[in-house]
């Protein structure tokens, strides 16, 4: 049986760059070879795509703070429309061996948010994840929980702010209905990019400042006294939930360097410590949460746990990541589920969906 060529797709525009090359490292490592050829695409800083030879695609690859892209093989670019030879290399025109299926690791925008989907979409290429409106959906902070309070799934309070508003923004009135201290984050961003904590009128205007430099839509929101869990979801019509995770802080929040550079900022503690009830009503959150934005392949669900037993969705992550301290991995390592076994796994879901799809495609032409 001939082997499945993979193309992963990492980098990106992004401020989560660096996040994408580590995650996209540890799947290439993993990558079961028996089953399996790779490709690999690394889109650099300013957006341009090329192939890269596995042998040394990265600079400083054990050093998160200076991980980089190597010098590139060749320029590569794809043709819409197409369903076969879609990607060509820029040298010569000429196709670049077939590509069964995509594991697009591009983390933030231009890559989560739908748009890296869509080119997929339109060259017919199965890929790793969810689909174009899961994937902006989930991006989008303000639309992200609209969507749970309609199906009646608890979030943190907040109001939205646009930038054209920022003159109108009374501190007074939205520290009195929300409370104190607030949470301002770019509606579409990840990886804690762009997020403050604050507790008075001069830290809040200085956070929108700051918020406003990565977003034209802005979130406030109260602050949720709890514990941070996690859990992984996993499939498609039929996902399945992990074991709960969670994350002991010694920083104020979980920020970015929190997460990827300083190793004392924050514990995972896998499996979590707590009642079976808890851990039963997390996971069942999670897959609601899922199903409810229609998220497919995999999923990070990020919740609250309060005093009170309550749990209060924090938020979804649609491409999580799989770097060395990463989560979403460790979660599915604890219930029996190694890494190359979950990448090979994304890779066969995205394949079955991609081939029902291509049914109801083909059952609509007729």
């Amino acid at each position: 049986m001939s082997k499945l060529r993979v193309a992963i797709i990492f980098g990106g525009k992004s401020t989560e760059h660096q996040v994408s090359l580590q995650s996209a490292k540890n799947i290439i490592n993993e990558l079961d070879r028996t089953k399996f050829d790779l490709c690999l695409i690394g889109i650099n800083e300013q957006g341009q795509w090329h192939e890269y030879s596995e042998a040394d695609y990265l600079l400083n690859s054990d050093n998160p703070k200076t991980i980089s892209l190597s010098n590139p093989y060749r320029a590569i670019a794809i043709i819409p429309g197409s369903h076969k030879e879609q990607f060509i290399s820029l040298e010569d025109g000429k196709p670049l061996p077939q590509i069964d299926v995509v594991f697009p690791i591009v983390h933030g925008a231009y890559g989560e948010d739908g748009t890296l989907q869509g080119v997929l979409h339109m060259i017919d290429m199965p890929y790793v994840g969810p689909n174009i409106i899961s994937a902006a959906a989930c991006m989008d902070k303000d639309i992200t929980k609209r969507l749970l309070k309609e199906a009646e799934l608890a979030v943190a309070p907040f109001v939205t702010i646009m930038a054209h508003e920022t003159n109108t923004i009374s501190y007074k009135e939205i520290s009195h209905e929300l409370g104190l201290p607030l949470f301002i984050k770019p509606a579409n961003l990840g990886s804690s990019v762009g997020i403050s904590k604050v507790n008075n009128e001069e830290e809040f205007k200085a956070a929108l400042k700051i918020a406003f430099e990565y977003d034209l839509k802005v979130i406030v929101e109260s602050a949720i006294v709890g514990r941070e869990i996690e859990c992984a979801v996993l499939g498609n019509e039929v996902p399945e939930a992990s074991p709960c995770g969670e994350i002991v802080l010694n920083d104020a929040f979980y920020a970015y360097n929190t997460k990827y550079i300083d190793d004392n900022g924050a514990k995972v503690v896998v499996p979590a410590q707590m009642s079976d009830e808890n851990s039963t009503h997390i996971r069942n959150v999670a897959l609601k949460a899922y199903r409810v934005l229609n998220c497919l392949g995999m999923a990070r669900v990020d919740v609250f746990l309060t005093q009170d037993d309550r749990v209060i969705i924090n938020e979804i992550n649609t491409l999580p990541g799989f770097t060395n301290i990463s989560m979403y991995p460790k979660l599915w390592q604890s219930a029996g589920l190694g890494y190359q076994s979950l990448i090979t796994k994304l890779i066969e879901l995205a394949l079955a969906h991609h081939k029902k799809t291509a049914l109801l495609k083909t059952k609509c032409e007729i």
